[in-house]
């Protein structure tokens, strides 16, 4: 896959000797010589929808509860930035000639925080509860491979035999992820119905740090696992003590304390607020792979129906100027509905549906809106050319800019968008039964399996309510195949499609871009950006 571009955004002086893609912050003294083994580092981060239920990544779609409990979570396989599979909780594994069958050979020195071991029953545990209806889970299980998981087999103490019904290609960097790691089994046999919720006691696995304190909408607290010796490279217990995680919902309030040193880390940091940050903090920005953030126009509810007037829709926002302005150049323009990190990833549709509001003029007239009414919006049979917007609170400052800008493109060809900013039930009242024109979101994944759940009749992202046959063949062959260059080719036709088609509008690709104090040395991130503490030092 391609490698993990990092960036440095501020290009102060007193980092020009620093190497351009380090990616930890200038060491102190204390750090050099390996820091305080009893320091608390604190990270401040967004985490908003974090107490309504999404602490656990085997059932939240959302990136942050993936993000936070990576320090609880180990996975049977780790992701190199080159894309390959190294061990972790997984010594060695083999795969079937056709990809139906994932055998694993586990580690047999590993305990979860509750002391309980960590062996093939617990794989077996984990899995067989992620696919479970009753668990209500829609990505974790998506990964897991849905209705082609067969189901897990204990082979013996420590090996375990994975099963699908047809080939499933992206099983190693699915179980590479958070959504795939392990609970105790303990706690799933006596507790996992208040996984979602989480807490002491309940999110319990064999990471590098356990949860011993948490506040909802305030702060969480990871205290160090002393027995932790299972790395994916080996390794052991961190340098520091606490890691204690912040909910500061508002990105000025976390670009603030990472600048006055009350926080040593900050996530999603929005660029605006980047590039006014003080010296003494390093900025990183890594480009997400998966699915650019993105416009999901609803087809069956409403003038979305219509292609021209889709295709209008893409062609009349000025995606580019917008972009530029508002993150400041730091997020590209999206072309396709696989971002450019994305395995798979078509170039050659850059520059392929740029602004052209004569083209959406035309297109909106051969679709019979020709008439205005007295605000200038376009008109068919009395009916003003309308759609409705739902988006998902919180909203970043820049991303509410975004819609603005949206909003006044359309409306200088006749086309209103009305939005609404709700709160997460009144969404999903909406979401549920796909009473909406268009939503908004961005979704980060290093397969590009991913498409499946967006555009397949059955995916549970399929927010434009797409459904057709050949499409649908087209990802499942994908799916089921195991030559890198086959699949490249098929999400090639995928992404051609949608270019044509316009189910999905991508606007830009987003990165994660962290702040760094100056406290900190050995800070890693993996392939979506999250940061990783395992050769973290505090000073």
């Amino acid at each position: 896959m391609p490698a993990r571009p990092v960036r440095r955004l501020l290009p102060f002086a007193a980092l020009a000797a620093t190497a351009a893609l380090v990616l930890s912050a200038c060491a102190t003294p204390a750090a050099q010589n390996g820091g305080d083994d009893d320091a608390e580092l604190v990270w401040s981060i967004e985490g908003a929808n974090l107490s309504a239920g999404h602490m656990d990544p085997q059932v939240s779609q959302l990136d942050v509860s993936g993000m936070v409990q990576r320090a609880v979570l180990d996975s049977l396989v780790f992701q190199e930035d080159d894309g390959t599979f190294s061990p972790w909780l997984a010594t060695d594994w083999t795969v079937s000639p056709d990809s139906t069958e994932y055998t694993f050979t586990l580690r047999d020195d590993v305990t979860f925080h509750d002391g309980e071991p960590f062996d093939a029953a617990a794989v077996k545990a984990n899995f067989d509860r992620i696919v479970d209806p009753e668990t209500a889970s829609a990505q974790a299980a998506s990964m897991l491979g849905a209705d082609f998981y067969e189901g897990t087999e204990v082979v013996d103490d420590h090996t375990v035999t994975v099963r699908f019904s047809q080939p499933y290609a992206p099983f190693l960097q699915a179980a590479s992820t958070p959504q795939l790691g392990f609970y105790s089994p303990a706690v799933l046999a006596d507790s996992a119905d208040k996984l979602k919720a989480g807490g002491p006691g309940i999110t319990v696995g064999t990471g590098p740090f356990e949860l011993t304190e948490y506040t909802p909408d305030q702060e969480l607290v990871y205290t160090r696992n002393d027995d932790y010796a299972w790395g994916p490279h080996g390794e052991k217990a961190p340098a520091f003590e606490t890691l204690r995680v912040e909910i500061q919902p508002e990105a000025s309030v976390r670009a603030g304390v990472v600048e006055s040193g009350e926080s040593d880390l900050a996530s999603n940091i929005p660029p605006n607020l980047a590039k006014d940050l003080g010296a003494g903090v390093t900025v990183d920005s890594i480009e997400y792979p998966g699915l650019p953030y993105s416009l999901y126009l609803n087809e069956k509810y409403g003038v979305f129906s219509d292609e021209k007037v889709r295709q209008a829709f893409a062609r009349g926002i000025d995606i580019d100027a917008a972009v530029e302005e508002i993150f400041f150049g730091q997020f590209p323009r999206a072309w396709s509905v696989l971002g450019s990190t994305t395995p798979g990833y078509d170039a050659a549709l850059e520059g392929t549906w740029a602004f052209d509001p004569d083209a959406a003029n035309t297109l909106l007239d051969e679709a019979g809106w020709t008439e205005r009414d007295d605000e200038g919006y376009r008109t068919k049979d009395g009916k003003r050319l309308s759609v409705r917007w739902i988006a998902w609170t919180p909203v970043p400052d820049d991303r509410a800019a975004l819609a603005n800008a949206i909003q006044s493109d359309l409306k200088d060809i006749g086309f209103e968008v009305v939005r609404e900013v709700l709160e997460p039930g009144a969404y999903n009242e909406q979401y549920g039964p796909k009473t909406f024109d268009l939503t908004d979101w961005g979704f980060s994944g290093v397969d590009p399996d991913l498409l499946r759940s967006h555009l397949h009749t059955d995916g549970f992202q399929n927010a434009s309510q797409v459904s057709d046959p050949e499409l649908d063949t087209l990802l499942d062959t994908a799916v089921a195949t195991s030559d890198q260059d086959e699949r490249n080719a098929l999400y090639t036709q995928l992404q051609e499609w949608n270019a044509e088609y316009t189910a999905i509008v991508p606007l830009y690709s987003p990165s994660a871009i962290t702040a760094v104090g100056e406290r900190l040395d050995g800070l890693d991130y993996d392939l979506y950006g999250r940061p990783l503490f395992y050769d973290v030092t505090v000073g």
